[in-house]
Formats: structure tokens, sequence, C-alpha cells
């Protein structure tokens, strides 16, 4: 067993899936015991009963630019040592044998003790992934701090353009995973601080506010499009930065909208709630226009108990009944409509 399943037990934490190393075993092996082949580069199995993934031990060499610039190899003769030797952090490169044996050539349990984010080796600089994976497990783990070394290797690989082959998705998969996490917004203090955020967020803005916002919503338990929104609302333009990054149209909506609801969610004009409502389609979509407000309570002191009353009171206005009264015309539906959902508004007042 390797890699997450072994850090986090040590850890205390709940494992998640469990990844398993196979040594001194070839393609043919595995097929012939009834593993079943999905792996893409490189030899990767399903166990036939379990279902967990099984890869063979291997090695790499960087042969191009980017993540995908390595090639891999496989073979009887790799032994576990040198496969542990090509992981990230010396967190995610140890092994637990099925007796029970810890295997930690790279120091990851004292690293565990100390509570350091420490790179395994000097290949680290050549996969920028490598790097997005380091500011995560950062945001992951806040209460542990980056090696000075894996720092100057990070910046190493920002100057030597390696992150700049980043692909969009690969970017977002990794975002995603961040904002998640306890510490949201240390994954983009580390990129920041190695020069790599304007690289893989151009435009986004970044400050320590939005750090504590992202650290807001995370202690609310707020969900990915509403944090992904709450990163990107000093940004002149959001919605870019989520377009960029290939994100789910939910995120990128999140983004776009939450500029505007926090630009009007604290007026006292009931005209300017119903402009407000009508301007993030909150009739339509009622619990998204909830999730920007509980975003915007972690910018703004918010009366989001008031919004959920308003939102209630225009979504009661009967408009079927209203559209016969105006026989079915659209200008007089439109005009009747806005005129009875303002009136259900300032009956709040």
């Amino acid at each position: 067993m390797v890699g997450g399943a072994v850090r986090d037990a040590l850890l205390g934490k709940p494992a998640g899936d469990r990844d398993w190393v196979v040594v001194g075993a070839t393609p043919e092996n595995m097929s012939a015991r009834g593993f079943v082949p999905v792996g893409g580069d490189f030899p990767v199995f399903l166990h036939p009963v379990t279902k967990e993934e099984y890869a063979l031990a291997r090695t790499e060499r960087k042969s191009g630019r980017g993540y995908k610039g390595f090639t891999f190899h496989t073979g009887a003769d790799v032994t576990l040592e040198a496969d542990l030797r090509r992981r990230d952090l010396t967190i995610n490169a140890m092994a637990r044998s099925p007796d029970g044996r810890l295997v930690d050539p790279w120091g990851g349990q004292a690293d565990i003790h100390n509570k350091i984010l420490r790179h395994v080796g000097p290949a680290f600089a050549e996969d920028p992934v490598r790097l997005l994976r380091l500011a995560r497990f950062a945001a992951r783990f806040p209460e542990f701090s980056v090696a000075d070394e894996t720092l100057d290797l990070a910046r190493r690989l920002v100057a030597d353009g390696e992150v700049d082959a980043l692909v969009p998705e690969r970017v977002w998969q990794e975002v995603a995973k961040g904002l998640m996490t306890t510490g949201p917004g240390r994954m983009f203090q580390v990129l920041q601080s190695v020069g790599a955020l304007e690289r893989v967020a151009p435009g986004l803005v970044f400050t320590l506010d939005v750090g504590s916002q992202l650290a807001i919503a995370a202690r609310r338990g707020l969900g990915l499009a509403a944090r992904f929104g709450v990163l990107c609302h000093e940004s002149a333009e959001p919605g870019n930065i989520g377009e960029a990054w290939r994100a789910p149209g939910e995120c990128r909506h999140h983004a776009t909208l939450l500029p505007r609801v926090l630009a009007g969610v604290n007026g006292r004009d009931s005209g300017g709630w119903l402009a407000l409502l009508e301007a993030t389609d909150a009739f339509r979509k009622p619990q998204r226009f909830l999730e920007l407000v509980d975003a915007a309570g972690c910018v703004l002191e918010v009366d989001d108990a008031a919004w959920r009353l308003r939102l209630e009171a225009v979504r009661a206005v009967d408009a079927g009944a209203i559209a016969r009264a105006a026989q079915g015309r659209p200008d007089r539906i439109r005009q009747a409509l806005g005129a009875a959902r303002l009136a259900a508004l300032e009956s709040l007042r």
C-alpha cells in the first residue's frame, strides 16, 4: 500500500482510496491473475474483486516539457525504493507492506512528526503538477510548514517555464481539491510566494483578505462554486478566470454573479432588492441565489435570514393568476408581475 492511505494512517486521519504498488511483476503476470488493465501511460490494474488500483513499480525520466514530458519504465527489476523516489513529497513517498512493515526511505514519517512538507528529490522541479500538489497539500495541512529548499525548487520550476506547460483541466483539478480543504487560501499563498499564481491564473487578484474570506467559507462548509466565487470576487474579470481554467459552469456563474450580490446585498430599498433578485435569476434558481448570499456573507455582514424571507415572498406571488388577469399580454404581465413582487417586498419593510 502506498501514498495517501499510508500518510493518513500515520496522521490518525481516515484514509480515502487505497493505492497499491506491485514489485517484481509484469503486465502478463497481472492479467493472468485476473487483474484488469486500465492504465494509459503506464500499467495500472484494477483488482478483480476489490476494484482497488494496483500499479506496477516504475521509474521515470524527463523527456520533454510539462507534466506529460516523461518516459516511464516498468519491469520486474524496478524496486519499491526506486518507485517511491519518483514521488512528489516525502509524506506521500511511504509504503506499508502486507505484514505491516513501514517502508520509508525518504524520511516521510519524520516530516509528518515535524509537520514539514518536503520534496523527495531534485526531480520535483521537473513536473509542474508537483508544485500544484505542494500548494494543495499546504492547504489541506495548514499546520505544516514548507521546507525552504522545496520552495527554492518550486521557484526554479517557475523560472524554467515548466509551469507554463500546465493545461487548464489539470490546473482546475488541483484547484478544485485545494478549495475544498480546511485552509483553501494557503494554496494560493504558496503559489503566489513562488511566482506561479500569475502564470497559472492570469488576472486573479489574491489578497490576505481573500484568504481570510476563504477560511470563513471553509468553516461554514460552503460548496465548491461558492468558494470559487469568493476566490475570484476581487478580480476585475472573475468570469474569465473560470473560463481559463475550464471550470464547471456553476462555478463560473457564481464567480460572475457574486460581485453583483456584494454590491446590492445590503441595500435598503425594496426596488433594489427586486433588481438584485432579477439580475441573479433568483426566481428560477433560488438555491443558487441563497448560495450567493452565503458566499457574500464571507465578505460582508449579511442578513441572510432576511434574504430568505424576501425570496420566499416574491416566489409566493402567483404569476399564473397575474398572466390570466393580464389576458396573456407580455407587456402587461411584466408590469403587473413586477408590481406584485415589489408589493410583496414592501410588506416586509
